[in-house]
């Protein structure tokens, strides 16, 4: 008897391990596009235009393209490792939606960005998403009410909660307004995929 529990705690064990290895992956995948798309850009610059224009019809398609793109190397850099981690947590554990809870952010956060962005500058980069899973994974972390959920949301607040003032308004090059329309997605998702 006390062989066969040890056997399946091993066999859970195992398991988890697979499914963070097949969660990493797919985030390593998901970034890899974005440096594919860096790297494009250097060849044809111009494709930083398909951004987020803010309230105008060619704005809309930056909707889906603007979390593709980066000015420099810099800008994919700080968003491509939270990425990394924020995703890997994401794909996981399969109670968070992830496949779901990533289109939701990255509609909402981008459709908010439109709305609301400061007008004649193009909006680009996936900070919105880093925004949006951080406040996911927070927000989850309640709403799911499972241990597991609670001790994620606790790591990516102390890792990511400085974030908070990146949402505040400022002058600059920074969107702002990405990074509040992708907090609030992120909000905004954890609610509509957890409460009932």
């Amino acid at each position: 008897m006390a062989s066969h529990v040890l056997l399946c705690t091993s066999n859970m064990r195992t398991r988890k391990i697979q499914r963070l290895g097949k969660a990493f992956e797919t985030s390593a995948m998901l970034v890899g596009v974005l440096g594919l798309v860096w790297a494009l850009t250097l060849v044809l610059p111009e494709l930083r235009g398909l951004g987020i224009w803010p309230r105008t019809m060619r704005g809309l398609v930056g909707i889906l393209a603007a979390p593709l793109l980066h000015a420099n190397l810099a800008h994919l850099t700080a968003n491509a490792l939270p990425l990394l981690v924020l995703l890997t947590l994401l794909f996981w554990d399969k109670h968070y939606h992830p496949e779901r809870t990533l289109a939701l952010v990255w509609l909402a956060a981008g459709l908010g960005t439109w709305l609301i962005g400061r007008g004649h500058a193009v909006h680009i980069g996936a900070s919105g998403l880093v925004y949006g899973l951080v406040t996911y994974l927070v927000v989850s972390g309640f709403l799911m009410k499972s241990w597991r959920s609670a001790f994620v949301a606790l790591l990516v607040f102390l890792f990511y909660g400085g974030i908070v003032y990146g949402m505040l308004p400022q002058r600059g090059l920074i969107s702002w307004e990405g990074h509040l329309c992708g907090a609030l997605a992120g909000l905004w998702a954890a609610r509509r995929n957890h409460t009932r």
